[in-house]
Parts: structure tokens; C-alpha cells; sequence
């Protein structure tokens, strides 16, 4: 493996690309030690009630909107974020993912899907809370969960 190191002072923000001829084990842990790393210097902030929280992005299981707020799921509980669906799309790791309009979803969490006529849903571990999967986003939501897995 080569690695190699280059600096572009016309970059407004760093960036990492890793190039390999297949998606193998290897590159799946290059990634993993990377997306970590990353994880570890972005963080964000939870309200419930009159307290801050500082979650481990592993532990929620999805970011819903209800009423103009932006709530994110963990098992037990939920807690409010102070950004639009569409900001923490950009902050949130790659194990996170766009699956309707109101909701983003922790990939990493997800237990089943089931498909019926009234649509997708998404359950996740070790927790009864559950949401759907909007038809345009269904077949990225796949695509996803199979490079994954």
C-alpha cells in the first residue's frame, strides 16, 4: 500500500480519498479508523430539558423532525438538536443516512426492514422505535446496507 501526502493551499477544508481496486477488508478498516478519528473531533450538542448532553453518535439510532425540531433517538429517550435535517447531513458521519424527508438514520443500528403495502420500515436494535423509509430513498438505503455488509 502507498501513502502519500498532498497539500493544496487552495482547499478550504482537509480531505481524504482512499483509491484501491476492490472494496475489500483492508479499505473497509482504512475507512473505519478514519470515520473514528473524525468522529472523535466533530461533536454535537443534545438539549432535554434544562441540560446539554454529549452523545456517542454510535448510541442514536436516528434524527426525526416533528413540529420544526429536530429530535435524535437513542433507545430509551430523545433529545433535541439545534440543526435542520439538512445541516446534520453534513456534520454526521458516513454510518448516517437520508431515508425520508423528516428522517436520517444510524445505519449501524438497524435490526430489520420490512416491506408491506403501506411502506418500508426501519427497526432498529434493542428498541421498540421504529420509522419509515420513503420510496426515494429505499433504494439508496439497500445499496448501502449490501456494500456494507
Amino acid at each position: 500500500m502507498k501513502v502519500r501526502i498532498e497539500i493544496d493551499d487552495q482547499l478550504t477544508e482537509k480531505e481524504i480519498v482512499i483509491k484501491a481496486p476492490s472494496y475489500d477488508s483492508e479499505v473497509q478498516n482504512l475507512y473505519r479508523i478514519i470515520q473514528k478519528q473524525t468522529e472523535q473531533t466533530q461533536s454535537l450538542v443534545f438539549y432535554k430539558d434544562n441540560s446539554e448532553f454529549y452523545l456517542d453518535f454510535d448510541s442514536i439510532l436516528f434524527f426525526e423532525t416533528d413540529d420544526r425540531q429536530v429530535h435524535a433517538h437513542t433507545t430509551d429517550d430523545d433529545y433535541q438538536i439545534h440543526f435542520r435535517l439538512y445541516e446534520l447531513e453534513n456534520k454526521l458521519p458516513d454510518q448516517f443516512i437520508r431515508i425520508s424527508k423528516s428522517a436520517i438514520i444510524n445505519l449501524n443500528n438497524i435490526f430489520s426492514l420490512t416491506r408491506s403495502v403501506s411502506g418500508t420500515l426501519v427497526k432498529f436494535q434493542n428498541s421498540h422505535k421504529q420509522v419509515y423509509v420513503s420510496r426515494r430513498y429505499y433504494k439508496q438505503l439497500k445499496d448501502r446496507l449490501q456494500r456494507r455488509g
